[in-house]
């Protein structure tokens, strides 16, 4: 199974340096999983850059995978994620989703660089 964190979304929907390294995740839509935190974060971000319906496309597009809803305890997990690593709450959440479900989680975001078990290319 694998988790793209919304930045690798972002690269990949704007065919952006690092879209290649995140294309295979992505695109093996039967082992992707999707956090809901990551709808929010990749709707947002298109809404204010390119408008509504270019965020629906981007979200719709990201729902070929698993959703993957917060509950109790990711939220707990994710807590002391972020305590531990001293990251984000979105970040934290998405982490504690990928450690749930044995999933490999993809990024560029530097939060993620020195964390284990993580994909991990730099943004260019």
């Amino acid at each position: 199974m694998n988790i793209v964190d919304s930045s690798g979304w972002l690269e990949y929907f704007a065919d952006a340096p690092n879209a290649e390294f995140f294309a295979p995740a992505i695109e093996n839509s039967p082992e992707l999983l999707v956090p809901a935190i990551s709808l929010y974060e990749v709707f947002k971000r298109v809404l204010q850059q390119v408008g509504e319906d270019k965020a629906l496309e981007a979200v719709s597009f990201m729902m070929q995978g698993q959703v993957v809803e917060l509950d109790a305890l990711l939220a707990i997990n994710a807590a002391k994620l972020s305590d531990q690593f001293k990251i984000p709450m979105a970040d934290s959440m998405i982490l504690a989703t990928a450690r749930h479900h044995d999933a490999a989680l993809w990024t560029q975001d530097a939060d993620f660089a020195t964390i284990p078990d993580v994909q991990y290319i730099p943004k260019t």
